[in-house]
C-alpha cells in the first residue's frame, strides 16, 4: 500500500489578512476584527501581525484589547468578503486533487497522493500551492505535509506565516513528539486538564502512556488522541463532491440590552425564528426538533428542546414553541443577555408527511406561501424592509439584521 500525503492549508490570521488585503494601510498599524463593545458581543476575532506585538489575543474582549493598546483599530467583519477569498483559495487547492475538505472558512485538507506524477512531490505542490495563492490572491498561508490528516494539520500550525513544514514517519517522533499535547487535534482545555493529572504534558508523553488508563479515564476519546499522537490516523479527505449531511440550522444574538421579561425575549425570538424558518426552506427543508439556548447576566446557560409529530420550517410554528419552552422554564428572575434557536432532526420539504386531521392545510399553505413571498422581498430589499407590528415594540432589542449576528452554521456547512 502506498504512503498517502496529505496537505493541510491555513491562511494565516484569516480575517485579518483580508481586510488588510483590502485596504493595505490597516498592515502597518494595530488592527483587529471584532465586534462593538457597545452591542456587548465586541470579541477579538483575529488580529494582524502590530497587534500581535501587544499580546492581543482572539478570543479577548474588545476593552480588554484597547486596554492593551489604546490605538488598536477595530474592523466589524465583513463575511461576504471572507467567503469569497477563501472560496477563491480553495477553487485553487482544487486544481490539485479531487480530495479538498474544509475545515471551517480558513482550513482545508488536500489528499495530493494521486497527484505526485503529475506535480511532483508533496513539498514541491505545497510550496507551489504556497506561491500562487500569495501571488494571484495576496494571501499568505501555512502548509503542513504529511502521511495523515493530524500530523498535516499540526505541520501547518508550527511555523507562522508562510510556514512549511513535513511531518513524515521518520521525523515525526523528533518533530511532533516534543510539541505540547495540547497542540493535537482534538485536545481542549477541559482534555488537557486530565492529561495533566496523569503528567502528560507533551504528544510524546501522550504517545508513550497507557492507552487502557486513557480510554478508563477518557472513554473512547482517550483511544483516539492516543492513536492521532502515535501516528496511527486513518481518516479519509472527503471528496470535493461529498455531499455533508445537515445537522442543524439556527441563529443566536447577544443582545444589546438585557431581556428582563418574556415580551423582550418575544422581540429577539421573532427575528431569529424568521431566519431560521427561511434558510430551512431556503434549503428546502424542514425539522422536527426545536432548541433554544438561554444565558443570563451571571453567564450561566442552560437549553431546552421539543420534538414535533410534524416538520415546520414555518416561523409562526417556531414561535410557538419558543414561546412555550420559555414559559414553562423560565422565570426571568435574573435578566438574559443572550439567546439562540435551532431547528434539528431535519428533512426534505418533498418527503411524505401525514396531514393532520385537526389543522387547516389550506390555511397553513397560505402562511407558507406568504412566508415565501417576504423571504423574496427581503432578500431583495434587506430584512428590515418587512417588520411585524410586534417587533416595533422595543426596536432596540428587535432591530437587527440576522444576517450579521452569529450564525450556527450547520455541521458541515463549509
Amino acid at each position: 500500500m502506498k504512503e498517502r500525503v496529505i496537505l493541510h492549508c491555513d491562511i494565516n490570521h484569516c480575517y485579518a489578512q483580508i481586510e488588510e488585503m483590502m485596504v493595505p494601510e490597516l498592515r502597518h498599524v494595530p488592527m483587529a476584527v471584532g465586534g462593538k463593545s457597545e452591542m456587548r458581543h465586541g470579541i477579538i476575532l483575529a488580529k494582524n501581525d502590530p497587534a500581535k506585538k501587544y499580546r492581543i489575543q482572539t478570543g479577548e474582549s474588545v476593552h480588554e484589547a484597547y486596554q492593551k493598546c489604546q490605538d488598536l483599530v477595530i474592523i466589524p467583519p465583513h463575511y461576504e468578503e471572507y467567503l469569497y477569498y477563501t472560496e477563491k483559495v480553495k477553487d485553487i487547492y482544487r486544481e490539485y486533487s479531487e480530495r479538498v475538505e474544509s475545515f471551517g472558512l480558513d482550513e482545508a485538507w488536500i489528499d495530493v497522493s494521486d497527484s505526485l506524477s503529475l506535480f511532483g512531490s508533496g513539498l514541491n505542490i505545497a510550496r507551489t500551492i504556497q506561491k500562487r495563492v500569495w501571488e494571484e490572491i495576496g494571501l499568505s498561508i501555512s502548509v503542513g505535509i504529511s502521511f495523515n490528516k493530524i500530523f498535516a494539520k499540526l505541520g501547518s500550525d508550527m511555523i507562522k506565516p508562510m510556514g512549511l513544514v513535513e511531518i513524515s514517519r521518520d521525523n515525526f517522533k523528533e518533530k511532533a513528539w516534543q510539541l505540547p499535547v495540547g497542540d493535537l487535534l482534538y485536545v481542549g482545555r477541559a482534555t488537557l486538564k486530565k492529561l495533566e493529572i496523569f503528567g502528560i504534558h507533551t504528544i510524546g508523553d501522550l504517545a508513550r502512556f497507557d492507552v487502557e488508563i486513557l480510554k478508563r479515564h477518557l472513554g473512547k476519546m482517550g483511544e483516539i488522541i492516543y492513536w492521532f499522537a502515535n501516528g496511527y490516523d486513518q481518516s479519509e479527505v472527503a471528496r470535493i463532491d461529498a455531499c455533508q449531511e445537515v445537522k442543524s440550522i439556527g441563529n443566536g444574538i447577544t443582545t444589546p440590552k438585557d431581556i428582563k421579561n418574556l415580551r423582550d425575549a418575544q422581540s429577539v425570538f421573532y427575528v431569529l425564528c424568521e431566519s431560521v424558518a427561511s434558510r430551512a426552506k431556503e434549503k428546502g427543508m424542514a425539522g422536527r426538533c426545536v432548541s433554544i439556548q438561554l444565558r443570563n447576566t451571571d453567564l450561566k446557560s442552560f437549553s431546552r428542546q421539543k420534538t414535533l409529530v410534524r416538520a415546520t420550517n414555518l416561523s409562526d410554528e417556531l414561535m410557538e414553541i419558543v414561546t412555550e419552552l420559555i414559559k414553562n422554564n423560565y422565570d426571568f428572575s435574573i435578566p438574559l443577555r443572550s439567546v439562540s434557536i435551532s431547528l434539528s432532526h431535519l428533512c426534505f420539504e418533498s418527503e411524505k408527511v401525514q396531514f393532520s386531521l385537526f389543522e387547516d392545510e389550506m390555511n397553513r399553505q397560505k402562511r407558507y406561501c406568504l412566508e415565501k413571498t417576504i423571504d423574496q422581498i427581503r432578500l431583495r430589499y434587506g430584512f428590515g424592509s418587512v417588520k411585524r407590528c410586534s417587533m416595533l415594540l422595543d426596536e432596540e432589542l428587535s432591530d437587527f439584521d440576522p444576517k450579521g449576528s452569529h450564525i450556527i452554521f450547520p455541521v458541515g456547512y463549509f
